[in-house]
């Protein structure tokens, strides 16, 4: 049996400022009000699993723990058929400098390595996210989605974060870097997470 979040308020254990957007304009219609890691002070814990299930929970747990809130976390990433499914859980690290994360070096990165591998066109991809609804208590619900589309080089498009520029979602002839929040927000693979999330709310 699901269990049910019945509160107004819920913190969302994230620092990225544009997955807590997403969550902001997702959680509108419900009548949350969502608040960031940032805003409680929280710590980054460190993402020591090898799953996106195993790196949501542990960042759901550490959050509700902290400081005593039902709290959402989302690991995702991009799977790339031609890498053997890198980078995966990894999407963030590949961005990683000394000065934060630099997504266009990574999108680089993985265009080279496809390169490198003499990868066939269409490059099939997919955006995988995994929701973690944590309570105080140690109690979880997992909600999965996933959304899949082909590679493009170069990248198109400013909106969106991480990959976007580089995803073209299936169905389409423009990137998430191009599309905007309305309709990436409508068939993202965190949407499809948050739909069936939805139904673990009391509304």
């Amino acid at each position: 049996m699901m269990r049910k979040f019945t509160g107004d308020t819920l913190l969302i254990a994230t620092h990225n400022a544009g997955k807590l957007e997403e969550m902001v304009h997702l959680f509108k219609p419900l009548g949350i009000t969502v608040t960031g890691a940032a805003d409680h002070n929280l710590p980054e814990p460190e993402e020591t699993e090898t799953t996106f299930v195993g790196n949501a929970r542990i960042k759901a747990h550490a959050a509700a723990k902290a400081t005593g809130l039902p709290a959402l976390s989302d690991d995702s990433g991009i799977e790339v058929d031609a890498l053997n499914g890198a980078p995966g859980v990894y999407t963030a690290d590949w961005a990683e400098t000394e000065n934060g994360r630099d997504f266009v070096m990574a999108m680089t990165r993985t265009h080279n390595e496809l390169e490198a591998v003499n990868a066939p066109h269409p490059r099939a991809t997919r955006f995988k996210a995994t929701l973690v609804l944590a309570w105080p208590d140690g109690h979880d619900e997992v909600f999965e989605g996933k959304v899949e589309g082909t590679l493009v080089w170069p990248m198109r498009g400013t909106d969106g974060h991480g990959y976007d520029p580089m995803f073209q979602p299936e169905g389409y002839d423009i990137t998430f870097g191009e599309m905007d929040w309305e309709e990436k927000n409508r068939i993202s693979h965190r949407a499809d997470a948050f739909a069936k999330l939805v139904a673990a709310f009391d509304r």
